[in-house]
């Protein structure tokens, strides 16, 4: 079970596991509706190092990203749900856009992002590389996502 951590905290615990030799996982997202692509995603995410950190979308920033109708689930209610994976280890709340302010601050070792991206359409790549990590690319469940499941639920 993980740790839902404060966002101040959070570079001082990624210092603390690299002084421990762990080697950290990040990825980040909306996680508003958890559903069966999230879990495995995130699986695949934890396989490639020791500790699997989460930077999970504000409400605030879902809202900008997704549309006013979002999120679903509250920050804290996703917060929450995603630590209870036995495979996940913190979960940090980020209020931008994107996750490259908190890369520069955690500088894991592996970034993990859905494979609907490239280096190229990544902003955050460049702040990983700079900083010394990798990014890995998983491949997505097709039909699988939070927008469908709620076009499943609303019949839209």
């Amino acid at each position: 079970m993980g740790t839902v951590i404060d966002r101040k905290n959070i570079k001082e615990l990624c210092l603390k596991l690299k002084k421990e030799n762990k080697k950290t996982v990040f990825t980040n997202g909306c996680f508003d509706i958890l559903h069966i692509g999230h879990v495995r995603y995130l699986k695949e995410s934890a396989k490639y190092g020791d500790v699997l950190i989460i930077g999970l979308n504000s409400d605030s920033s879902v809202k900008k990203l997704k549309g006013e109708t979002r999120p679903i689930n509250n920050e804290l209610d996703r917060a929450e749900l995603l630590s209870e994976l036995n495979f996940v280890d913190y979960v940090v709340i980020f209020d931008e856009d994107t996750p490259q302010k908190l890369l520069d601050e955690i500088k894991p070792d592996i970034y993990t992002k859905g494979a609907d991206y490239t280096l190229e359409t990544l902003p955050e790549a460049s702040v990983v590389i700079k900083n010394g990590g990798k990014v890995e690319f998983i491949n997505l469940i097709e039909g699988k996502s939070t927008t469908n499941v709620i076009k499943k639920i609303t019949n839209k």
